[in-house]
């Protein structure tokens, strides 16, 4: 792809287009929280039209699906916003930004264990109410400590 065309994109992605509720209903989210969003500093600045109602481009959906997947991992709403006060700060801010991102991966990969393990004990329990286990205690359950030692 030229480097016009490259721009053309850029030009067609930060374009605003789509409406509030539009936009809500494409993400899932409220017109409420979108506002919200905007307000707190969540999202950048939203475009407007002619008569002063926001209008949102492909590039606020794509930050809106990250801030979904955001969420999921349980990232506190202010540590989103001091997130996306990175991001407009700009490339200097890379190493605080991946640093965000392993923490938040290490603490995801953290609950998969801990739900794994309550998968496990949900099928014993399932397969002694089916008849196919004998009563017994399940597998211990493992914590692990801030060093990754099970105790």
């Amino acid at each position: 792809m030229g480097e016009a065309a490259l721009n053309q994109r850029g030009a067609e992605w930060e374009q605003p287009r789509y409406s509030i509720g539009e936009v809500a209903e494409r993400s899932g989210l409220s017109r409420d929280t979108l506002r919200w969003y905007e307000r707190i500093g969540l999202m950048d600045y939203i475009g407007r039209d002619h008569a002063g109602k926001r209008r949102f481009s492909n590039r606020d959906l794509e930050w809106l699906a990250l801030i979904g997947r955001l969420r999921t991992t349980g990232m506190s709403v202010a540590d989103m916003v001091r997130y996306a006060e990175l991001v407009r700060e700009g490339e200097s801010t890379f190493p605080e930004r991946l640093e965000m991102f392993r923490k938040t991966r290490a603490e995801v990969l953290a609950k998969i264990d801990e739900l794994r393990q309550t998968v496990a004990v949900l099928d014993y329990k399932i397969d002694i109410y089916e008849g196919k286990a004998q009563l017994a205690r399940p597998a211990t359950i493992t914590v692990r400590d801030s060093e990754e030692i099970k105790v």
